[in-house]
């Protein structure tokens, strides 16, 4: 029953997300070109097996691919081999790119309209290494911990320093084959991954760490494709083959009969096949383990083809050649500000219905504890395609070169990486990697090559590529931009919210002699909560005050008042009128909130051997009435008995390295709980 509710929560959001296009389509189709679309029906029944299809599809992530990629991370990380899991990561982006079905089509295109100098065939595996390359090399940067901008743009500058010696016919192919490598499975799978091994591995962040790989597999194709063509350009003769003349053609609705589902269903098989045996193979054959609950996870899978089949199915059941209709006609509009009109609003409407990037929001979202919003997210990475695409058509309108484009999207992108802050930079760079793929390619390739092929003085092969790097890029600056005004507009985590609760529902009253008063984090703003304390007193020589203070420090004891201890031996006690008092030794008082009485005193007495060879005492004594002392967050939520986070020590560390990190200023926890 949870699991039919959970889909039904899917289904709705599913509608709710194909809305805008709708919405685009009927404003431009009865609006603009003033004509009721042959066919409606289909593509209204198109529209509703989509939104069907993309329920399901999103349910066979969360119960089958999320799991069993997060499962298998984690058993790497545990295996401590790091050549097998940089091994996984080529094999899967290789197996996921070399059946990548866009990639074939736009091979295939390259092929026919470079007189032969491009093969298919080879530049297919081109790809499909590059990718590979790009999850082997991000797989060992989450290994390493290094910063990810760093990879990025080392990139960057190889793609650009590549573009100047690439052919003209080359660069724009190389940049669109960025943005179309990473599948809607394969987006998924690679994201649990990366997220699975930075939550596994010590020292990793899975917010800063976990995402990446989707950035790192859009940016090598980029690279290796050029330096391709660098090659066949200089070293292929064109063959004596007819020149092919590239029109705008309108795709034909789909006939769906029984034959065609069955075809349709192992095309889509075929797809996720290569990653199930590659999973098979490492948990069976490297990691030797069963997968847990494996029916189930067969099950998320088998949702994962059916889900993606009826998306598609619906798809060609009207919208593609419903897009591909509209943006013919509007190239033989005298307006250009129509066309560039529609590419945003296009961009933006199918962006919001990508399925890989609603999987890859609602894990942000997860990770970051609510402070990324995952429908916010997906807005502003729609904005990002829908202003590229806009431009992109305005490019090609124009007739300038397209990588001067690029490398001013690349040189803001850097800018940014310096502002925006670390938690959204990741995410920001893989959001350009999941803009483009079922929904969005199609209609944007056939606006790019309508666009070329009707605009005089344009070349389909030089100009009508280009749209889905444009697409790919812009997201980036927009998702980055989101999170500074996040920063900016003081957007708070579900723990941060918790924790702001916690501190405005404090009584302050600090006459009331049943409650204690505290200052937090050393402000003058004192607050009144039920918290029991102790006094530790520690008696030690002298000598040994220093590192009696620092073992207090390492179990947490935030401050410590050191008074000088005269005192005489037990073997002089009887004659103490006529015996001098030895002031060899310090008293040590601390006080500490309960919780921790116990690591202190155990940190000192282990430290000077206090028990065994050492010299000192240690004791403690309840206080009541606490007023005035100085405590962190963290030592009030670890005190409060009915916080979530009181029975695990972990959650506790990483709750404070949040807290600490988010709540810097005194000022801002202060505005808050007059809010």
């Amino acid at each position: 029953m949870t699991q039919f509710n959970f889909f039904l929560k899917l289904l709705k959001e599913s509608f709710r997300d194909l809305l805008p296009i709708i919405i685009v389509i009927l404003f431009f189709q009865l609006a603009i070109i003033q004509a009721v679309p042959e066919g409606w029906v289909s593509t209204a029944i198109g529209l509703g097996i989509v939104g069907v299809g993309l329920a399901i599809f999103l349910q066979g992530l969360e119960i089958g691919v999320f799991p069993v990629g997060e499962g298998l991370a984690r058993d790497f990380a545990k295996y401590g081999n790091m050549k097998w899991v940089l091994v996984f990561g080529f094999l899967i982006g290789f197996g996921t790119t070399i059946a990548e079905p866009a990639l074939a089509v736009i091979a295939d295109k390259a092929a026919s309209i470079s007189s032969g100098r491009i093969d298919a065939t080879i530049l297919r595996l081109v790809v499909a290494g590059s990718v590979g390359f790009a999850i082997f090399l991000g797989v060992f940067r989450i290994y390493k911990g290094h910063p990810i901008h760093y990879y990025i743009i080392a990139g960057y500058i190889a793609v650009v320093g590549v573009t100047f010696f690439a052919p003209q016919e080359i660069i724009g192919l190389a940049y669109d084959l960025g943005g179309v490598t990473t599948s809607t499975v394969t987006v998924p799978l690679v994201a649990a991954l990366g997220i699975g091994l930075a939550s596994s591995i010590k020292g990793r962040n899975p917010v800063v760490d976990g995402f990446g790989l989707i950035a790192f597999a859009s940016l090598t194709p980029m690279i290796f494709v050029q330096i391709y063509g660098i090659a066949v350009y200089n070293l292929v003769d064109a063959k004596d083959v007819a020149q092919v003349v590239v029109e705008a053609t309108v795709s034909s609705t789909a006939d769906i009969s029984v034959q065609s589902i069955i075809t349709g269903i192992i095309a889509v098989v075929k797809d996720v096949a290569p990653i199930l045996l590659i999973i098979l193979f490492f948990q069976y054959g490297v990691i030797k383990k069963r997968i847990e609950k494996i029916k189930t996870v067969f099950f998320g899978f088998f949702l994962v083809i059916i889900g993606l089949y009826a998306f598609i199915l619906g798809l060609e059941m009207g919208l593609f050649s419903l897009g591909e209709t509209m943006a013919y006609q509007l190239t033989k509009r005298d307006s250009v500000f129509v066309i560039y009109a529609f590419a945003f609003a296009i961009g933006f409407s199918t962006t919001m219905a990508e399925p890989a990037l609603m999987a890859i929001a609602k894990k942000a979202r997860e990770i970051s504890d609510g402070k990324i919003n995952d429908f916010a997210l997906r807005v502003f990475v729609a904005g990002g395609v829908a202003i590229g695409i806009a431009l992109g058509a305005f490019r090609i309108v124009d007739g300038g070169h397209i990588h001067y484009y690029i490398i001013f999207g690349y040189i803001l992108v850097i800018v940014l990486t310096f502002i925006a802050p670390k938690y959204i930079i990741p995410i920001a760079y893989d959001s350009g990697g999941v803009t483009t793929s079922t929904v969005t390619v199609p209609l944007v390739a056939a606006l790019g090559i309508g666009l070329a092929t009707n605009i005089e003085g344009r070349s389909p092969l030089i100009d009508g590529f280009g749209l889905i790097a444009f697409a790919s890029l812009f997201p980036m600056i927009t998702v980055m931009l989101y999170g500074v005004i996040t920063e900016k507009l003081g957007v708070k985590s579900d723990t941060e919210i918790e924790a702001a609760n916690i501190l405005r529902d404090a009584l302050i009253d600090a006459e009331n002699m049943d409650l204690a008063t505290v200052n937090i984090d050393g402000s003058d703003r004192r607050h009144s909560l039920p918290m029991d304390f102790s006094a530790v007193v520690i008696l030690v020589p002298k000598e040994k005050k220093i590192d009696a203070i620092q073992a207090a420090s390492k179990a947490g004891a935030p401050g410590v008042t050191v008074l000088r201890a005269d005192g005489i031996g037990l073997g002089k006690i009887d004659n103490f009128y006529r015996s001098g008092f030895e002031a060899n030794d310090v008293m040590l008082l601390f006080l500490l909130p309960q919780s921790m009485v116990n690591p202190v005193i155990k940190s000192i007495i282990h430290s000077l051997h206090i028990t065994t060879t050492g010299k000192g005492i240690a004791f403690a004594f309840p206080l009541t009435h606490m007023k005035g002392i100085s405590l962190s967050r963290h030592d009030i939520f670890v005190n409060r008995k009915d916080h979530k986070n009181l029975d695990s020590e972990e959650l506790i560390r990483q709750e404070e390295e949040k807290l600490t990190e988010k709540f810097k200023e005194t000022a801002v926890v202060h505005e808050e709980i007059n809010k």
